[in-house]
């Protein structure tokens, strides 16, 4: 795999996350960067400057009644957070999830433009809806504006901590990689994290008539400890994938992902291969520390390969595990989108002995934690 692989020479414009970010939130993201934008990649800036100032007055509308409403709006029950690396079989989990009425989510077109998405949603979702594809660019998932969506792109409009900002300047990745793990930041970025977060997740439970939140979001693996600050009895499901094939479909999807989002040329496969390994190293490490401060009875671990053969029981699992009542009556539904999903079949992949030791030396201590042989 090489340079050109990876460029795929990706220039199109309406995928760029950034033009649901607000205007002071892009500024700050090319101050951090030094205005450093690649000239092919022009396009993609002037495209997020121009939509996000055209939806500044909508933004305004729903700031105004956020700050009237501060004091009101409740998170009621605590949220369930959905963990697991990228590429994992988070979405999968999340989608059929959502199918239970119980639970509020962020929608496609709440995350992609969170600053609008009260107020205004009658007027924009056919924009943000005609800028998306039928099905996501690293696999055969449908997309579309009322689709759940993982808040970490909402995140991203109304903030510098979103980790996918470094899919938008990959040059300079190593600096939002700090907003996963949260360890080499200060006190101060933590305390506007949380608040950051908390605003954006209040804004949810107003879309979602105070549901019980249901947040997929693979940089919350690492943010347990900070989650509980937030709330002490949110519930947690994980779910994580033999590593062999979460690297080879991460680094697929990597070679996606970036090409489409960039501002920046992408940086060599080299230089991306050694990102994903490092990542998966510090999010999972510090995902097996801090997964023994949740309370017992509120986290259940999945293995992907289990609920992808048959998902029905590992759901009947869930719902008992955390104690969630229901299950008989929601079980229709599992099985109506599940036999939905059935001409999607995940790719088969060839494992190579370089890529075997490869994975072996970076995270033999992810075989051991989930029970999967490295042999295998």
């Amino acid at each position: 795999m090489g340079y050109d692989q990876l460029t795929e020479k990706s220039l199109l414009v309406t995928k760029e996350p950034l033009a649901g970010a607000d205007l002071k939130t892009i500024f700050k993201l090319l101050k951090q960067n030094k205005f450093h934008v690649s000239i092919p990649y022009f396009p993609r800036l002037i495209y997020s400057l121009f939509l996000s100032s055209v939806l500044s007055p909508f933004r305004y509308r729903d700031n105004r009644f956020m700050k009237k409403r501060a004091g009101g709006i409740k998170i009621g029950k605590d949220p369930v957070f959905l963990l697991g690396h990228w590429r994992g079989g988070t979405t999968y989990l999340h989608n059929m999830l959502s199918k239970d009425d119980r639970f509020g989510f962020f929608s496609t077109f709440d995350a992609y433009v969170p600053g609008v998405c009260i107020k205004s949603e009658s007027l924009l979702k056919g924009i943000v809806a005609g800028s998306l594809p039928k099905k996501r660019p690293m696999d055969d998932v449908k997309m579309g504006a009322d689709f759940p969506q993982e808040e970490e792109y909402g995140l991203g409009g109304l903030s510098v901590y979103s980790y996918y900002h470094g899919w938008c300047f990959p040059q300079n990745m190593d600096l939002y990689d700090r907003f996963v793990c949260l360890d080499d930041v200060s006190s101060m970025v933590i305390s506007d994290f949380k608040r950051k977060y908390l605003y954006l997740l209040k804004k949810a439970a107003v879309k979602n008539n105070g549901k019980q939140l249901l947040l997929k979001n693979p940089s919350n693996t690492a943010r347990v400890k900070v989650l509980l600050d937030l709330f002490p009895d949110a519930k947690f499901v994980h779910i994580h994938r033999n590593p062999f094939h979460q690297y080879l479909s991460m680094v697929r999807f990597m070679q996606k992902v970036i090409p489409l989002y960039c501002l920046q040329y992408p940086p060599s496969f080299k230089r991306v291969e050694k990102h994903i390994f490092a990542m998966y190293e510090r999010m999972y490490k510090k995902y097996l520390i801090e997964r023994d401060l949740i309370p017992k009875g509120n986290l259940v671990e999945v293995k992907y390969e289990n609920f992808v053969h048959d998902p029905l029981p590992e759901l009947k699992r869930i719902y008992s595990e955390l104690g969630f009542s229901g299950y008989n009556f929601v079980e229709k539904r599992f099985h109506a989108y599940m036999l939905a999903q059935c001409e999607i079949h995940p790719r088969k992949y060839t494992i190579s002995e370089d890529v075997r030791k490869k994975v072996v030396s970076h995270w033999k201590f992810a075989f051991d934690a989930f029970d999967y042989d490295p042999t295998d």
